[in-house]
């Protein structure tokens, strides 16, 4: 199964290869194949994410919590309900809203008893899905043995994902989806930038294939690297001049979460490649998502507000270590994906 996914995703890699790349684009409500009526398949066109990471966090515990318990919890199920109920309209949450559901389940109930009168369940629990299916579930990580003096390997259930900013580098950033951007064409800034110093080692926020590298008119030096379930394309832009990327990393290449993969700068906003036209150091990272393969690449691509994600991560950072002599970053703990993908 996996080897079908690798082929799959390897021979989108080749077909994007032929394609300009933009980085950027509008969303409409849908994206059709052009010429090809079978492009109106059922499948979803728009994503409003707005889940405040307060109750990310708390869903996430409530899962976490479960995991002994004769009854398992499952945080999507959890935000999606909620989400039915709310009308997607978070303003109000509080941690009770959850806890209420939890409890509901707990006592017998079950998420389709819960949703029964609901029309949207189904909809809020596939487009969650296809943002957070990758970031909980069991792992394994080195850890430090007792006397310091060697590591081990311990298995884990909870966040397996990872900031795109390695541990005790500072960032700074703020709500910003949506801004215009005015070089080239006047466009939304489609993602969050994070604001740092020049060569903050960038990491692999979930493990997958490096799906783009190379040159961009507007992002610069950039990367975008595709989940392995293909829901997700991550996008990091604006790498250092000179030295954008670990080099191990090629289109094809495998990372786990908590890689390093690149290095931050202030590239871009130029049809040359190698220039520094952005004012601000900064990461541009940004999240697609995909239900079909035509919302790649086209002027309907699903791009989502990762400003509550970021905060989500702030406290899931890789601790990295530099070599004196490659002047490369590495992570310093290994880390296993149990999800049933591998590298």
């Amino acid at each position: 199964m996996l080897r079908q996914r690798i082929k799959k995703v390897l021979i989108s890699i080749i077909i994007a290869g032929l394609l300009v790349s933009s980085g950027s684009s509008f969303c409409a409500p849908f994206c059709l194949a052009e010429g090809n009526e079978e492009a109106k398949e059922d499948f979803i066109k728009w994503v409003d994410f707005n889940v405040p990471c307060e109750a990310m966090k708390k869903a996430i515990a409530l899962d976490v919590a479960s995991q002994d318990k004769d009854v398992k919890l499952n945080f999507i199920e959890l935000l999606a309900c909620l989400a039915a109920r709310n009308g997607n309209n978070f303003s109000g949450y509080r941690d009770r809203q959850l806890d209420e559901i939890a409890e509901k389940l707990y006592s017998g109930k079950t998420i389709r008893e819960l949703t029964t009168d609901s029309k949207y369940y189904n909809y809020y629990h596939e487009a969650f899905s296809a943002v957070l299916s990758g970031f909980v579930g069991a792992y394994e990580v080195e850890v430090p043995d007792k006397s310091e003096a060697g590591k081990h390997w311990e298995q884990r259930y909870g966040l397996k994902v990872f900031s795109p900013i390695a541990k005790g580098f500072h960032y700074s950033h703020y709500s910003d989806f949506g801004k215009r951007r005015s070089y080239g064409f006047s466009r939304p800034h489609l993602g969050n930038d994070l604001i740092g110093q020049v060569g903050t080692p960038i990491i692999a926020v979930e493990g997958g294939f490096v799906e783009a590298m190379g040159w961009n008119q507007y992002g610069g030096w950039r990367i975008g690297i595709r989940s392995f379930d293909s829901k997700r394309y991550y996008y990091y832009a604006h790498l250092r001049k000179n030295f954008p990327y670990h080099k191990d990393l090629a289109v094809g290449s495998v990372v786990k979460a908590g890689d390093v993969i690149g290095y931050m700068g202030r590239s871009g906003y130029s049809t040359s490649e190698n220039v520094n036209n952005i004012n601000t150091t900064h990461l541009h990272f940004g999240m697609q998502l995909i239900f079909d393969e035509s919302q790649k690449e086209c002027n309907s691509e699903i791009w989502i507000d990762v400003y509550e994600i970021v905060k989500l991560l702030e406290t899931r950072r890789s601790e990295v270590i530099k070599d004196p002599v490659t002047k490369e970053y590495n992570r310093v703990w290994d880390y296993r994906d149990l999800s049933g993908y591998t590298e």
